[in-house]
C-alpha cells in the first residue's frame, strides 16, 4: 500500500484513542503527561511497593480560565493496605518537568494514612514522592485536582 503526501499531512501527531479506566504507571513517559483538571483523582501510587527515594509520575497542572492570581488548592491523601512502622511522603511540584525542578509543598508522616490540603499551589506540574519508609504495603497516594 502507497501513502500519498496529502495522506500522511492529514493524520493526527497523537493517537486518538480514548484511554478510559487504565492505571496510570509510575515514570511516566508520555508527553505531555496526563492532566488533572478541577475535581479530577489522579493516583500518583495505587496500592504499589514503591522504595525511599521513588517518585510517583507526573501529572499536569494545566492553566485555565478563572484560575487565581494566588494559586490552587491541593487535596491529596495517603492510604495504606497495610501501616508502614515509619514513612515519610512528600508532595512536589515544578514549573518545568525535569526532576532537579520539583521542590517540596508538603509532607505526610502519619503511618494511619491521612488526607491533606495544600493552598496557594503555583506549578505546572504535581507529583509524589516516598522518602523514607519502613513496613507497610499497598502504598496509594490520591491527588486531588
Amino acid at each position: 500500500m502507497t501513502v500519498t503526501e496529502e495522506e500522511v499531512q492529514t493524520v493526527p501527531p497523537f493517537p486518538c484513542s480514548e484511554i478510559s479506566g487504565g492505571f496510570m504507571p509510575n515514570y511516566n513517559a508520555q508527553v505531555p503527561p496526563y492532566s488533572i483538571f478541577p475535581g479530577d483523582v489522579a493516583l500518583a501510587f495505587n496500592a504499589d511497593a514503591p522504595a525511599a527515594g521513588q517518585a510517583s509520575q507526573q501529572f499536569a497542572l494545566p492553566s485555565y480560565a478563572g484560575f487565581p492570581e494566588n494559586g490552587r488548592t491541593i487535596r491529596w491523601q495517603t492510604v495504606f493496605g497495610s501501616a508502614p512502622t515509619a514513612i515519610s511522603v512528600a508532595l512536589q511540584t515544578a514549573m518545568i518537568d525535569s526532576d532537579a525542578q520539583y521542590t517540596t509543598v508538603d509532607t505526610s508522616t502519619a503511618t494511619a494514612g491521612e488526607a491533606r490540603t495544600v493552598s496557594g499551589v503555583r506549578a505546572k506540574f504535581i507529583r509524589a514522592k516516598i522518602s523514607s519508609i519502613t513496613g507497610g504495603s499497598g502504598i496509594t497516594v490520591q491527588i486531588l485536582g
